[in-house]
């Protein structure tokens, strides 16, 4: 069997370089670094790279608005969601989903981090990008579609293995591609590493990054797979931001700026 999954993704790397020289002719000005691949965002097929805010705020096209996942992250679920990951993610994600999988370096936009960043994204977001990949705007990326090939009952499975990876409860698959886990204090480094690039580039001022730190630490704490997951990363950080405010712990000042600071640190292309 693991010599069948090696197989199918070696012939899913070969078929990832064929499609990234494409995307690069096709969409010359879309530039995305390794470190991109951790961003907050699905472009890069699920990355950011040119076009952040757009991919942000990507609008969910009817017929995947009002889907609602009902399959529970059980054990037999991440299992069979962990095999999938395998098959047809590993190669551009890495088995921990960082983005660091043998294709990743031939991919523009990187793949993104999806350990991290699904657990900002909506059931009906991450269902729509498995289902329909990353060609035409604002993705333009190599990522396939694979509607066709993975049933709705495997796409919920592959969603829950993909939050599993970020919160630590997916099962070991094996780790045959290779690449890191999410490691929240190396997250942490990189955003310190952002505001202080903000702050050194008249983006921010100190105070507003101070800030941004703070409510994303309450951000971070709170999230939580209890809460409805529903919309794209901007609609999911609204409702996140709307449950501080009701629970307390920030004012509707703190959240308003927030979303300022958010909005010109992915302008400035710095949100990674």
């Amino acid at each position: 069997m693991k010599k069948l999954i090696l197989l199918s993704a070696l012939l899913f790397l070969i078929a990832c370089g064929t499609e990234t020289n494409e995307a690069e002719t096709a969409v010359p000005n879309e530039t995305s670094t390794s470190s991109e691949s951790s961003g907050m965002g699905m472009g890069g097929g699920m990355g950011m790279g040119g076009g952040m805010m757009a991919r942000h705020n990507a609008p969910i096209p009817d017929e995947y608005a009002d889907l609602s996942s009902n399959v529970e992250a059980s054990e037999e679920s991440l299992t069979r969601g962990g095999e999938l990951f395998t098959t047809y993610c590993a190669t551009c994600h890495g088995d921990g989903g960082m983005g660091d999988g043998p294709a990743a370096a031939n991919l523009d936009p990187a793949p993104v981090a999806i350990a991290h960043t699904s657990q900002m994204m909506g059931d009906n977001y991450l269902f729509w990008r498995i289902s329909e990949g990353g060609q035409g705007d604002p993705f333009n990326s190599a990522m396939p579609a694979w509607g066709a090939a993975l049933s709705e009952q495997d796409r919920w499975d592959l969603i829950n293995y993909m939050r599993a990876l970020g919160d630590g409860t997916a099962p070991n698959m094996g780790g045959m591609m290779g690449g890191a886990t999410y490691d929240p204090n190396a997250e942490a480094t990189r955003q310190a590493d952002m505001l202080i690039q903000a702050v050194e580039q008249g983006v921010l001022t100190q105070a507003e990054a101070d800030l941004f730190a703070e409510v994303h630490a309450e951000l971070d704490t709170n999230m939580t797979r209890g809460m409805q997951m529903q919309g794209n990363m901007g609609q999911m950080q609204d409702v996140l931001l709307a449950q501080l405010v009701d629970l307390g712990t920030i004012s509707q000042e703190q959240a308003d700026q927030f979303s300022d600071i958010h909005t010109r640190l992915l302008e400035a292309g710095l949100m990674q």
